[in-house]
């Protein structure tokens, strides 16, 4: 018979053993340690200066000290001590300090999107991917042009050269002074995504467009019409589909 369980590294009591209950807390320890595994955080190389008891850390890489060649183990601090649990694939933990999961591969912790090959909720996504990372993306860029003064407002974030614009969209978030409507579009077609747009709090547009391909870095122009900007704020959406070349 073994002396611990295969999965595990459980120690087993044994026939005969003296002081059963030492073997028997070990196993609790961990158990303790395993199970709904959670983790401070995964960026540390050595222990921290003052630790307290529980407290369970995913070794960065590069480990040194007390944690030297725990490279992307689980470090467990316990009865004063730090104890080593090397992770096995399909663990799964929880990274406290950035609010993710992570599953163990043969090799790496992963996120779960990247293990599993899910589609996650961000404003960059991948959709596709090729055997050789070549790819199909989902983009959206968003930014509040506020105290609009003037003829015209062009945005910092720019619809990105090498993508497929999809449209833009707008929402007048603080009521527009001075101009009765404005356009929006881009330097050369003020209209491109939407003309005569509302100046009233709550007012929105999507302006969607027949894919079409962007060559160049290009800002989104709104432009007042019945004179000039004076006030207001509106937020404005950019949507894009994206592709990558392969490596």
């Amino acid at each position: 018979m073994p002396d611990d369980t295969p999965n595990l590294a459980l120690p087993y009591i044994l026939p005969g053993q003296a002081q059963k209950h030492v073997t028997h807390n070990e196993a609790l320890r961990l158990l303790d340690a395993m199970v709904q595994l959670s983790v401070l955080d995964r960026t540390r190389t050595a222990p921290p200066a003052s630790p307290t008891e529980g407290d369970r850390h995913l070794v960065a890489a590069g480990a040194i000290g007390a944690w030297d060649g725990w490279d992307g183990s689980i470090a467990f601090r316990v009865d004063g001590a730090w104890i080593r649990l090397i992770p096995r694939p399909g663990w799964q933990t929880w990274v406290e300090a950035e609010g993710v999961p992570l599953i163990r591969t043969a090799s790496a912790w992963l996120a779960l999107d990247a293990a599993m090959g899910l589609i996650t909720r961000s404003a960059n996504v991948i959709v596709a991917r090729g055997a050789h990372d070549s790819t199909v993306g989902m983009a959206v860029f968003e930014e509040t042009l506020s105290g609009l003064s003037g003829a015209d407002s062009t945005s910092s974030i720019v619809i990105p050269a090498g993508t497929l614009l999809l449209g833009v969209s707008t929402r007048t978030l603080t009521a527009i002074t001075g101009a009765t409507s404005f356009d929006c579009g881009v330097a050369g077609d003020i209209g491109k995504f939407g003309a005569a747009l509302g100046i009233a709090p709550g007012s929105s547009h999507l302006g969607i467009i027949a894919p079409e391909p962007v060559l160049a870095d290009t800002p989104v122009l709104l432009t007042a019409n019945g004179g000039p900007f004076t006030g207001g704020a509106v937020r404005i959406a950019i949507h894009t589909l994206t592709c990558g070349i392969p490596a």
